[in-house]
C-alpha cells in the first residue's frame, strides 16, 4: 500500500453566528401549509352548523331587543317628564266645575263649582284642550286658599257624556290625615305603603325589578277599626286626586244606570290620574252572584259587571289605583277581590290596650 499524503489540510476560521436568524423552510413545508384541510361532509357537522346558526340568530335578536329597549327608555322619560310636567301644572286637590262664560279667546272662564252657586273667575291653563271647551263643559279646576277650597285655574275638561249629576261621588279636597294620626296598625300601613304609596310615587322600582306593581286593595274589618281614615292618610303621601263613591250610590233602579256610573266614575279617574279611587261599603254592589228573577238584583249583578270590567279590562288605568272597603268581606264575590283584580287583602282587626293607649295619646295632643 502506497504511503498516505502529507499535504496539510488549509485551516478555516470558525464561522460567527449571524444576529439575525432566517427561518428557512423547504418547499414540502410550504405547500402543506397553502394546502386546504380536508373535510369530509357528515350529518354531525352539517347538525353542529345548524346549532350554531340558531346560536347566532338568537344573538341577533337579543341584540335588536336591547336596541330598541334603550331607545324606548329615551322616550318613556320623556313621556314621564311631560307627565310630571302636567300633573305640577294642575296640582292638588282638584274639583269639579261647570264653564258658564268664556272670554279672552278661551284663556279665561267664569265657572261654578259643582253644588255651589258662587261664580269665579279664573284662568285656563294651556294644557287643556279648548276644542273640548264649550259653554256648560264640566271641567276640572285646581282648589287653593287656606282651606283648599277657592277655585284658581281650570287643569282639565271632561268628555260631555259625563254626567256630574247622575254620579254619586266627588273629587274630595285633599285629606288632611296622615300616616302620624294612625295609632297602631304598623303592618297594616306598611302593606298599603307597597300596594299603593310605592306604585304612584316611584314606578320605576317596580320597572327595575320586572314585576307588575298591585292593581288594587280591599280593606276588611269591624265598623270603626280606620279603614276610611287609612285610605285618606295614603291620598296625602302622594299627593294624588281622590275620589270616593259608595256602593249603595252605584246601585241604580233604571237598567244600565249604575253600570254608566262605574264607568264615569273610572274615566274621570283616568283624566285626574294620578289618583285613588276609594270605594267604600263594596259589598253593596260586590255581593255574590246567584240566579235570580228580581229585576233589583239583576240590575246590581250587571252594575258588578261594569266594574269587573273596569278593574280587569282591556284598557290600562295608567296611574290609578283602587282602595275598596268592607265589613263583610265573605259576602263578596271572588271574582272581585281575586288576583289581578284586587292584588291584596289587608285586615284591621280591633284595637288593642296598647293600640288603644296610641289612639288616646294621638287625639290628645
Amino acid at each position: 500500500m502506497g504511503a498516505r499524503s502529507s499535504i496539510p489540510k488549509p485551516k478555516r476560521d470558525k464561522p460567527v453566528a449571524s444576529s439575525i436568524k432566517v427561518a428557512m423552510r423547504g418547499r414540502s413545508g410550504d405547500m402543506q401549509d397553502n394546502k386546504l384541510p380536508s373535510i369530509s361532509p357528515r350529518r354531525p357537522c352539517y347538525l353542529r352548523y345548524l346549532k350554531q346558526q340558531r346560536v347566532k340568530d338568537y344573538l341577533t335578536l337579543e341584540s335588536e331587543f336591547i336596541r330598541r329597549q334603550n331607545a324606548q327608555k329615551v322616550v318613556e322619560a320623556h313621556r314621564k317628564k311631560e307627565r310630571l310636567t302636567v300633573r305640577q301644572l294642575r296640582g292638588s286637590p282638584t274639583t269639579l266645575a261647570r264653564i258658564h262664560e268664556l272670554f279672552d279667546n278661551e284663556s279665561r272662564a267664569v265657572v261654578v263649582v259643582e253644588g255651589s252657586k258662587r261664580e269665579w273667575f279664573i284662568p285656563i291653563l294651556s294644557i287643556v284642550d279648548k276644542s273640548c271647551m264649550h259653554v256648560n263643559s264640566l271641567v276640572i279646576v285646581k282648589c287653593g286658599g287656606a282651606f283648599k277650597n277657592v277655585p284658581i285655574a281650570v287643569v282639565g275638561v271632561l268628555p260631555d257624556e259625563v254626567d256630574s249629576s247622575a254620579m254619586g261621588h266627588k273629587i274630595e279636597k285633599a285629606p288632611k290625615e296622615s300616616f302620624d294620626d294612625i295609632g297602631g296598625l304598623e303592618s297594616q300601613v306598611q302593606e298599603i305603603k307597597e300596594a299603593v304609596e310605592l306604585p304612584l310615587t316611584h314606578p320605576e322600582y317596580y320597572e327595575d325589578m320586572g314585576i307588575t306593581a298591585p292593581k288594587g286593595v280591599i280593606l276588611y274589618g269591624e265598623p270603626g277599626t280606620g279603614k276610611t281614615l287609612l285610605a285618606k292618610a295614603v291620598d296625602i303621601s302622594t299627593s294624588a286626586t281622590f275620589l270616593r263613591a259608595t256602593g249603595s250610590d252605584l246601585v241604580q233602579k233604571s237598567s244600565g244606570e249604575g253600570a254608566r256610573k262605574v264607568r264615569d266614575l273610572f274615566k274621570i279617574a283616568k283624566e285626574s290620574a294620578p289618583c285613588i279611587v276609594f270605594i267604600d261599603e263594596v259589598d253593596a254592589v260586590g255581593t255574590k252572584r246567584h240566579d235570580t228573577s228580581s229585576r233589583g238584583e239583576q240590575e246590581v249583578q250587571r252594575t258588578l259587571l261594569e266594574l269587573l270590567n273596569q278593574l280587569d279590562g282591556f284598557d290600562s288605568r295608567g296611574d290609578v289605583k283602587v282602595i275598596m272597603a268592607t265589613n263583610h268581606i265573605d259576602s263578596i264575590d271572588p271574582a272581585l277581590i281575586r288576583p289581578g283584580r284586587i292584588d291584596r287583602k289587608i285586615e284591621l282587626p280591633k284595637p288593642d290596650q296598647k293600640t288603644k293607649l296610641k289612639i288616646f295619646g294621638i287625639q290628645h295632643n
